[in-house]
């Protein structure tokens, strides 16, 4: 059996979650879906540009959730540049093309910065 006890209370988080609940979590989020996609064209390979120019991003809010959707609109014959790039494809004659893991170490920092902020919200006094 797994048993815990917790003492304290959650007014600091309840104080932050009020606080983002009043606008000021749209705004941190604009703030970091824009820095994402600053991220995520810099780091796309680059032929044309068209893919790395192509970054967008989404938010979402719902019931005691936000969610920040980064897009890439880039879209040559049904196909997602952005995604074939990340993970590869195969090409007309048989051929391959080794995908490049881009995405996930452009967009860590942001990640990062979302979960300092928070946390800097939630323990600060």
């Amino acid at each position: 059996m797994i048993s815990f006890q917790v003492s304290g209370d959650f007014k600091r988080t309840d104080m932050f979650l009020a606080k983002m609940s009043r606008g000021n979590l749209f705004r941190a989020l604009d703030g970091f879906a824009r820095e994402g996609v600053a991220a995520l064209a810099s780091a796309t390979p680059v032929e044309s540009g068209l893919t790395a120019s192509s970054w967008t991003y989404k938010i979402s809010t719902g019931r005691g959730s936000a969610t920040i959707s980064w897009l890439n609109t880039h879209i040559n014959d049904g196909v997602p540049i952005a995604i074939i790039l990340q993970y590869g494809h195969g090409t007309g004659t048989g051929g391959y093309v080794a995908g490049r893991d881009y995405i996930n170490p452009a967009i860590r920092p942001v990640f990062d910065k979302i979960a300092d902020s928070v946390w800097k919200e939630v323990t600060s006094a």
